[in-house]
């Protein structure tokens, strides 16, 4: 090794030098920083151990991104989300770093095996699907190319629940995530600030007669930081994640304690700390709507605070603000943000209003990602004004000023007024954090080409004829380097052989698979490449479910979040109706199937929990009907996540999409399989449409109704229900076994409610109306995988033309487009 790369490990040189450096390291922190002795260790130490030896590279180079950003005076992008769904670090740090090849060697040398180790580190499910994940595969984008970044969050004690299964019912346990805490975490006590709640607001006028503000009697609670560095792909930029941790101000108040009161002692602290408690309290119950508020509150105050720090060390004056922040606000979660910012600008640095909405304006983005109206949220006013009492009235000022603007653009229309009002009147008085984003962003943009024309046609119609420059679309993507390089050795392996490396920056480069679409030899390779990672799917299956299942059936694969505009029912329908088939139909040919679901449903969502323990009843029945043996298996995986996705998703074949059409923002688990060779089924909804575009129609199974023909339907009815049921003999069989108790031992009633919710005519989701097609669909993916050669071409074709699904490319046109920097 040269001298000029001494101590610098980041060469990826594959050298005995390199590798002994890294076993020192690694015992030194055995020794001296966990105190261990190096003879008597567990898989757990020599984890943290290598954690820290990375953790010490990564801060190296974070220092230097650091110094750059400051030295040259970079814009610098705030994202700020509720969610982070990180998975685990390991891994991805090593393939960042360029040290896999090294490390492994390193400690097969001390006697562990890598992937052992790896396996030890818990997952970070500090999010609750495709929000969290999105957020954390952009965080991946922006340190690969180099945007000076940070990603601003919670730090949740516990994260989304662990799933476990119990007679086929999800039961929830804490995921503990932190009980061995985490190697990769920087806390920052010299960064805590205050944040307020509650009190009331003082208007009075100062010595001069300037008219003033101030918030008073509030209670107090600190965010103190914890950094997570998130490195580049091979460039030694250097990102962090800032996830804020709650603690009390005071931790004990003596004056109980001495009094013999110990639990009145704590229960300040308790109370200030349960905000970094738990991703998501349910909010079925006042306290827990009050808690999210709360904790959206929490981590977006802080955060300001954090980067007027920042901010202040190199610029006196406001007047470059929004030339040297961008914030992008991750969904309504943030929103209040906006109201925090005018607050900071009016009530503490004295500015004129017009002025801070001015910057106000030009400084914020806001994402919005979802088409379901009861994810755009809202909170009554009398639990926002009795948590931020100052907030809701600059709320109302913002309502105030921009409803004059209305009348000016629609001079007597009070409807169009009522529609564009921040307060949505009634019963109960709400503010409306979605229009408040809109409002006070100078970009709002949808995920997927569908969801954004939606948001400007149906979901903020009356705010984009008000505002039509602010709105843009940037469909989501994937980062590579987690979901093909890392989660995928086989694939990842044969692609780099056959065409080099350069996809794993720009995945466009995929594109040079065409050719080989059609050679048998490479057919072949990729066909073995697949079949490995089903192999290794079908040992985990039968270790974790205790079910046996054949790599050589077709892997039909359903995993995500468990909702109703999701479909798992609509998939376990068609399950049923094939079962039906098989059983009817005895010795006919058949294309054997391996059906995977997983994902978890929100704890209060008694449908969703409803429809988990359905399908594990129609497994039980399948997979001990000597009928269906060999034919169809049916498997629930429990507890889906980061990992298990990067076990699952490559050892698919079929991947369902098939949510009803106009109701999915875009989805990215559809762009992973995509990238792993999976073909898929599903409706034109999403991110759907503009897969199909570049895959090819004739590469892509899309079965069901499109968006308008769903808004149409729901207006004007076709086809009811029990029209379909009247005349389908499959469809009636399938719903009768639902119903009289076939799937749970005669209970007639335990699945009743979605028997019946099928058969309403005002079903939102429309599963009756798709399903006839959905069984068509079906039945066109089986007879294409009977032709191994045909489907092999449409896999391969797949993946070399998914290369517009990278998170590099979406982060790309969020710089250029809205954050206003060049990349």
């Amino acid at each position: 090794m040269s001298k000029k790369n001494e101590g610098n490990l980041f060469c990826g040189i594959k050298d005995p030098h390199n590798i002994e450096v890294l076993k020192k390291q690694i015992h030194c922190h055995l020794l001296t920083f966990q105190g261990r002795d190096p003879e008597f260790v567990r898989s757990r130490d020599v984890y943290q151990a290598l954690a820290y030896t990375l953790r010490d590279l990564l801060i190296e180079n974070w220092i230097k991104t650091q110094r750059i950003n400051y030295t040259k005076k970079k814009k610098r992008v705030y994202y700020l989300s509720l969610e982070f769904l990180i998975g685990r670090t390991l891994g991805n740090t090593l393939i960042n770093l360029g040290l896999y090849e090294e490390v492994d060697a390193a400690l097969k040398s001390l006697g562990y095996d890598l992937d052992e180790i790896r396996e030890v580190e818990e997952d970070a499910a500090l999010g609750n699907g495709g929000l969290g994940r999105l957020a954390a595969c952009f965080m991946d984008s922006m340190a690969t190319l180099g945007l000076p970044a940070y990603g601003y969050g919670i730090r949740y004690e516990f994260g989304i629940f662990y799933q476990m299964l119990l007679n086929g019912h999800q039961v929830e346990s804490p995921d503990d995530w932190l009980r061995y805490g985490t190697p990769w975490e920087f806390q920052r006590p010299h960064h805590m600030f205050p944040v307020h709640f509650y009190g009331q607001v003082k208007h009075y006028e100062d010595k001069a007669g300037n008219k003033k503000v101030e918030w008073i009697d509030t209670e107090e609670v600190m965010a103190m930081a914890c950094d997570y560095l998130i490195p580049g792909y091979r460039n030694e930029h250097v990102n962090n994640m800032r996830l804020w941790t709650a603690k009390a101000s005071r931790n004990l108040d003596l004056s109980y304690f001495n009094r013999g009161d110990y639990i009145s002692a704590v229960q300040g602290k308790v109370k200030s700390e349960t905000l970094s408690k738990v991703l998501y309290p349910s909010d079925d119950i006042r306290e827990g709507q009050e808690l999210r508020l709360r904790q959206q509150y929490f981590f977006v105050a802080a955060t300001l605070q954090d980067i007027f720090r920042r901010y202040k060390k190199k610029n006196e004056s406001f007047d470059q603000f929004s030339d040297k922040i961008a914030i992008q606000l991750n969904d309504t979660h943030p929103a209040i943000a906006i109201p925090e910012l005018m607050r900071i600008f009016v009530d503490i640095e004295g500015l004129e209003w017009e002025k801070a909405w001015d910057i106000c304006i030009d400084t914020f983005g806001f994402t919005n990602h979802t088409l379901m109206p009861e994810a755009l949220e809202t909170w009554s006013v009398d639990t926002l004004g009795r948590v931020l009492p100052r907030h809701l009235e600059i709320i109302y000022n913002i309502n105030h000023r921009f409803l004059l603007e209305v009348q000016k653009r629609f001079p007597g229309n009070l409807d169009m007024q009522k529609k564009l009002s921040l307060i949505e009147e009634g019963h109960v008085r709400k503010v409306r954090m979605a229009p408040l984003a809109i409002i006070g962003s100078h970009s709002i943009n949808g995920v997927a080409e569908l969801h954004s024309t939606l948001l400007r046609t149906r979901i903020f119609k009356d705010y984009y004829e008000m505002l039509p420059e602010r709105f843009n679309n940037k469909t989501n993507g994937i980062t590579q380097r987690r979901w093909l390089l890392k989660s995928n050795t086989d694939l990842a392996g044969l692609i780099t052989d056959t065409i080099g490396d350069a996809w794993v920056t720009n995945l466009d480069h995929l594109r040079e698979l065409e050719p080989y679409s059609e050679d048998s030899k490479f057919q072949k390779k990729w066909a073995r490449a697949k079949k490995n990672r089903k192999t290794k799917l079908a040992k985990f299956i039968r270790r974790e479910c205790g079910v046996t299942v054949d790599p050589d059936s077709m892997f039909d694969v359903h995993v995500k979040r468990i909702h109703e505009y999701k479909r798992q029912l609509l998939n376990i329908l068609h399950v049923i109706h094939f079962y039906h088939w098989i059983v009817n139909n005895p010795g006919k040919r058949v294309v054997p199937r391996t059906v995977i679901f997983g994902g978890k449903a929100a704890p209060s969502y008694f449908k969703a929990k409803l429809i988990i323990r359905l399908i594990n009843s129609v497994a039980d029945v399948v997979n001990n009907d000597s009928r269906a043996d060999g034919i169809l298996k049916v498997v629930f995986i429990p507890n889906y996540g980061v990992s298990l996705a990067e076990s699952i998703i490559p050892a698919a074949d079929l991947s369902e999409q098939i949510s009803t059409a106009g109701t999915e923002a875009s989805g990215t688990g559809n762009m992973k399989f995509a990238l792993n060779g999976a073909l898929t089924i599903g409706t034109l909804d999403g991110a759907n449409i503009e897969i199909r575009e570049e895959v090819g129609e004739e590469n892509i199974f899309i079965f069901g109704m499109t968006a308008e023909e769903v808004e149409k339907e729901r207006k004007t009815p076709s086809r009811s229900p029990k029209d379909i049921y009247t005349s389908n003999d499959e469809v009636r069989r399938t719903i009768h076994s639902i119903r009289n108790g076939f799937f749970c031992n005669g209970d007639k009633g335990e699945f009743r409610p979605l028997a019946d919710g099928l058969m309403d005519p005002h079903d939102p989701y429309l599963l009756l109306r798709d399903f006839e097609d959905y069984v068509r669909c079906q039945k066109e993916v089986s007879r294409a995988y009977r032709d191994e050669k045909s489907w092999w071409r449409k896999s391969i074709l797949n993946v070399a033309r998914i290369g517009k699904f990278s998170t590099d490319r979406t982060i790309r046109e969020y710089a250029e487009d809205i954050w206003g920097i060049k990349v």
